[in-house]
């Protein structure tokens, strides 16, 4: 058996292929607020949160102008934006819903409360905040005890700053 990977070890960024490097810098730092930190001519640009040099990439090398892979394919799910407490959550919700882009999801996992929604080259996209490990839900053995309950929007929306 492999040892596991440090426990220090992140994700530190992700890459994605589009269409349209406007519309999707329009949506990422438009609609939720992250910032653009460098651009490559028209075909690529870095964003981030805190002026990290880049948590989000974007680049049109092999996508321009193409359309995203059809359902039943292969490729990535979502891309997950932890956010760190509720009322920030609460905030990249009414973002999204001022910008009128429609939810694909919502729900309480119990460890994490999270919307999902699609950026506009069809990329799920996770908004979500991790509750305190120690408010956790755990089985009578200890194990965690995820879940996939209906997540009160209005609340989240009531809690933006």
């Amino acid at each position: 058996m492999t040892a596991p990977v440090h426990p220090a070890a992140r994700i530190g960024h992700v890459h994605l292929k589009v269409a349209d490097l406007e519309r999707a810098i329009g949506f990422y730092a438009g609609v939720l607020g992250f910032e653009l930190q460098q651009r490559f001519g028209r075909s690529a640009a870095f964003l981030s949160a805190g002026g990290y040099h880049h948590h989000i990439g974007l680049n049109t090398w092999e996508s321009a102008g193409g359309t995203p892979p059809p359902p039943g394919h292969t490729g990535l799910y979502h891309t997950a934006f932890l956010y760190p407490d509720r009322a920030q959550l609460g905030d990249a919700l009414r973002r999204v819903v001022e910008a009128g882009i429609p939810l694909t999801g919502a729900a309480d996992h119990g460890v994490s409360e999270a919307i999902y929604l699609n950026d506009p080259d069809g990329n799920g996209v996770e908004l979500y905040r991790d509750r305190p490990e120690a408010e956790w839900p755990r089985d009578p053995q200890g194990n965690l005890a995820m879940s996939n309950a209906p997540l009160d929007l209005e609340a989240l929306l009531a809690e933006a700053p």
